[in-house]
């Protein structure tokens, strides 16, 4: 780590590195956006993935032992199963919907993330987070408007990927106790790509140079994504990283806008704010809960 960022407390690092990474996948979504729907979802997904092993060859070679104990190593196994199907998702949805819904839509995994901890990690579901998952689900439907306008299956593919998603950063939020950052990166995407192998033979067709040129691109940036999401799981709570990912929405809606003529609908804004004051206020919450726990640890 640099000197600079090693003076900063760990709230702030993990705060700069959650902008770092909301910076790269914005940067994906721009080139995912600009393939379209010329390639199958699902192949261009294994291609970024099997790019992005090629990029990580370093970090094998450093990380030395490559066996695991084998319950670390079914968490990897499970995670990248997961995100595999996510990230499949995510490409088809890519393809279909303005790069505002998607985002706004996206921006539920942190709802799932919530429901996640309780279900699994035996969390208690306070009154307050049972109200904002309402809220964050209602800002969901308010961008879909079912009823009111056709639901497009790219819609409710992201909204599936979602809590695949939220699994998966619970999954390496705990993996950040045992490895390290680039170990839960190269692991993802060794398992990612065995996941979306059989799946990617059967749509294959002959990509064009200028597509695997772009795919590169978007493993590269993905990839440098994961390390820093990574980094500021470990420097920080997700209470505390989950609101600068927000800042994707406004980041990702003028992208749209500047860069495919995409004009995102008043519902999209008024949805994805629901979502993004959801799931801020749970982060808030979960920080001000934190904070007295430790405080009366310390008095005890």
């Amino acid at each position: 780590m640099s000197a600079p960022l090693a003076n900063l407390s760990g709230n702030l690092r993990g705060i700069l590195w959650m902008v770092a990474t909301g910076i790269l996948f914005v940067a994906v979504t721009g080139i995912v956006r600009h393939l379209g729907t010329d390639m199958n979802p699902v192949q261009a997904a294994f291609i970024r993935y099997a790019f992005g092993l090629l990029l990580l060859v370093p970090v094998f070679l450093r990380m030395g032992r490559l066996v695991r104990e084998p319950r670390t190593v079914g968490l990897h196994a499970v995670r990248g199963f997961v995100h595999g199907i996510g990230v499949m998702l995510w490409f088809f949805a890519m393809a279909r919907i303005p790069i505002a819904e998607v985002t706004a839509l996206g921006f539920t995994a942190p709802i799932f993330t919530t429901l996640g901890a309780a279900l699994f990690l035996g969390e208690r579901l306070h009154l307050y987070r049972i109200g904002a998952v309402l809220m964050g689900f209602g800002g969901a439907l308010v961008v879909l408007q079912p009823g009111f306008q056709e639901i497009n299956l790219g819609s409710i593919a992201q909204l599936v990927a979602a809590p695949l998603f939220a699994a998966s950063f619970l999954i390496a939020k705990r993996l950040t106790r045992v490895e390290s950052s680039a170990a839960i990166v190269a692991y993802l995407s060794i398992f990612v790509t065995l996941t979306l192998l059989p799946p990617a033979l059967i749509f294959w067709r002959e990509p064009t140079a200028v597509e695997l040129g772009w795919l590169f691109a978007t493993a590269a940036c993905a990839t440098a994504g994961h390390y820093t999401l990574s980094q500021a799981f470990r420097a920080a709570d997700i209470t505390v990283t989950q609101p600068i990912q927000f800042l994707q929405l406004v980041w990702a809606t003028l992208l749209g806008l500047a860069l495919f003529g995409e004009q995102p609908e008043i519902w999209t804004w008024v949805g994805g704010g629901m979502i993004v004051a959801s799931a801020t206020f749970i982060a808030h919450r979960e920080g001000v809960r934190r904070s007295r726990e430790k405080e009366d640890g310390a008095r005890g």
